[in-house]
């Protein structure tokens, strides 16, 4: 046969090998049925260790008993927990952190004094079953439910995070943590020095010292707590490590050692305060344990304390960075007025805006804040401030929920003193105004003393002048409006709208439509007085059209004539120019003229007036002589 004609040569390639396979495939199975006792084709399924099939076992069981308890455990718990906001899982956490400083604090101290006698040894039993309940708890309820974070997705499947948790370190160190050991008692008495393996649960502290740090509004008072915290701890083991040498030397055996007088723990305590601190004042050691344990007690101590030192310096200045932020800007503004020979008046109004801004919001400009943020997060706290003021306001209602977002993310916040002035009439607009917090007074009269309406937080104005242009004064302020105390506005400037209109050309219409109709209510007297001029022209009715016919027969006649009235109108206008330019020739001789007469009549007056004076003199002259 003629081979076959080959139109792609890569699907072609494809069918002949599906083609081979099936071939390949269907001579398999033909065997199988001649002997069925041949291998299948199919790949076997791989053995599941020992190991692996013991441990699904174990879970099996402890699932098959604890599943009823954590099931009931759901109405209160939920099926899973969110580590990072749940405040019932931060709560419990401060639970299970009070057991482990327990453990922390007493078992180092119960190791090293002698604190264990028939009368305390059922206190201190009671409390080590009260922690471990606590901690088994812990393992049981809480640390199976915690939701996870894998490839970017939440896990909240509670048999997921329940997997998640057993394969992971912190099931194992929780588990080492409970070991009871404690059954030793049994054998060799009851002694702490057993229950050191619940110390291994130290990670849950630090997990509950970041989640509180998250949730609180002045973090920095944990820092410090928690660093003073640690400060304290070191002189604790400093105390236990001393009494312990003490023992060690024989108690009241030399000067140095402890005396065996008073309450064991604080005299130690006290010891470990002078000698890690370095106050000095010690006893001074003798023997060479003595000395090498001073030694090795003021090497640790310079270290350790240079790094809690460090450490809460670094607190204090993060506490207070935006407080020295806001003093260094203070001083500098000042520095510069008093350089510049600002009035003093100026000067006390820059501090008051200072001061009130940072005591008012906690920063002198929220955008720096929020720049740092994603979109998302700005865009969700704008909504939650603004949104619903924005959907009041006439000028915008009807227009795309997006475009109010994104005018929402252009707002600048402003804070104007007491008697500052926002708008003053007759300034052009380029901005609209949503009061936040605080209050303006539309006023005028003479002085602005007269206040015509007062606007309170939530109210906007200034948004006429948004849509406006500057044809006839459009958009120029019609009224005055100042602050009536401390006033907070958001301001959205045109340039920033029309930035925005250019994206949605629905809104852009509907905002053209609205503003017209705005500008007709409570508009500039330019827009009504180009509505009576309408009204006006309606009167006389509009102009007849000129006949066909009359048209058709004095067309050229009439460009003829047309044409002769334009030259001599233009004729009349040059007239009227040169003579308006020579009328200020003639008018200036004349006045010259008229100046001239005017000193002539004045040199005449004065003539007049010596005449009889040179008389009276003649004539005393003569009386004299």
């Amino acid at each position: 046969p003629p081979p076959p004609i080959v139109i792609n040569k890569y699907s072609d390639e494809q069918l002949r090998n599906v083609a081979q396979r099936m071939k390949e495939r269907l001579k398999l199975y033909k065997e199988k049925v001649i002997d069925q006792y041949a291998s299948s084709p199919e790949i076997t399924p791989p053995v599941m260790p020992l190991k692996t099939r013991l441990t699904a076992a174990y879970w099996a069981s402890v699932d098959f008993v604890m599943n009823p308890l954590a099931n009931r455990m759901d109405s209160i718990l939920g099926p899973t927990i969110d580590p990072f906001t749940d405040r019932r899982y931060i709560a419990w956490l401060s639970l299970v952190t009070v057991a482990i400083n327990y453990n922390t604090w007493f078992i180092t101290a119960r190791m090293c004094f002698p604190y264990h006698n028939e009368f305390v040894n059922p206190i201190w039993f009671t409390m080590d079953v009260l922690s471990d309940v606590i901690y088994l708890l812990d393992a049981i309820f809480f640390q199976p439910r915690k939701q996870f974070v894998k490839g970017g997705d939440i896990i909240k499947d509670r048999a997921s995070t329940t997997k998640h948790y057993r394969e992971s370190e912190r099931l194992l160190a929780d588990v080492v943590s409970l070991l009871p050991f404690d059954l030793l008692y049994l054998q060799f008495g009851f002694k702490s020095g057993f229950r050191v393996n619940r110390l291994l649960k130290i990670d849950t502290f630090f997990e509950f010292s970041d989640r509180l740090e998250s949730i609180l509004a002045k973090a920095y008072i944990w820092r410090v707590i928690r660093t003073i915290g640690y400060l304290l701890f070191m002189l604790h083991l400093n105390a236990c490590f001393y009494y312990v040498a003490s023992e060690y030397q024989g108690i009241g055996g030399t000067k140095w050692v402890y005396s065996g007088l008073g309450s064991a723990y604080l005299r130690c305590y006290y010891f470990a305060v002078r000698s890690l601190i370095n106050i000095g004042g010690l006893n001074e050691p003798h023997t060479v344990f003595e000395i090498t344990f001073q030694m090795t007690n003021f090497f640790v101590g310079v270290f350790v304390f240079s790094s809690l030192i460090g450490q809460m310096r670094d607190v204090i200045g993060a506490a207070t960075a935006g407080q020295t932020y806001f003093r260094t800007s203070m001083d500098n503004t000042v520095a510069y007025m008093v350089t510049n020979n600002i009035p003093s008046l100026v000067q006390n109004r820059v501090r008051t805006w200072y001061t009130y801004t940072w005591d008012a919001q906690g920063m002198l400009d929220e955008s720096e804040l929020l720049d740092k943020m994603p979109l998302v997060m700005r865009t969700a706290i704008a909504v939650d401030i603004n949104l619903a003021t924005f959907q009041k306001i006439d000028l915008f209602k009807g227009c795309d929920q997006q475009m109010l977002v994104d005018m929402l993310l252009r707002l600048k916040s402003i804070i104007y003193l007491p008697g500052d002035f926002v708008v003053k009439k007759g300034d052009i607009g380029k901005e609209m105004y949503i009061i936040k917090s605080g209050a303006v007074q539309v006023v005028g009269g003479p002085d602005n003393s007269i206040v015509f309406v007062t606007l309170k937080a939530g109210c906007v104005f200034g948004e006429i002048s948004l849509l406006q242009s500057s044809k006839d004064g459009g958009n120029r302020r019609t009224a005055n409006v100042k602050a009536y105390g401390f006033a907070n506005l958001f301001v959205l400037e045109k340039k920033d709208l029309f930035d925005i209109l250019i994206h949605y050309p629905e809104s852009q219409k509907v905002l053209a439509r609205k503003g017209r109709k705005l500008m007709k209510a409570k508009g500039p007297a330019a827009a009504k007085v180009e509505e009576e001029k309408k009204k006006g022209l309606a009167l006389f009715g509009p102009k007849p059209p000129t006949p066909k016919l009359l048209r058709a027969f004095g067309g050229n006649f009439n460009k003829k004539m047309f044409n002769q009235i334009k030259k001599l109108q233009e004729e009349k206008l040059t007239e009227k120019k040169d003579e308006e330019a020579e009328e200020p020739k003639k008018t200036s001789e004349k006045e010259e003229e008229k100046n001239e007469e005017k000193q002539e009549e004045q040199i005449n007056e004065q003539k007049k007036e010596d005449e009889p004076k040179k008389e009276e003199q003649t004539t005393g002259e003569k009386l004299l002589n």
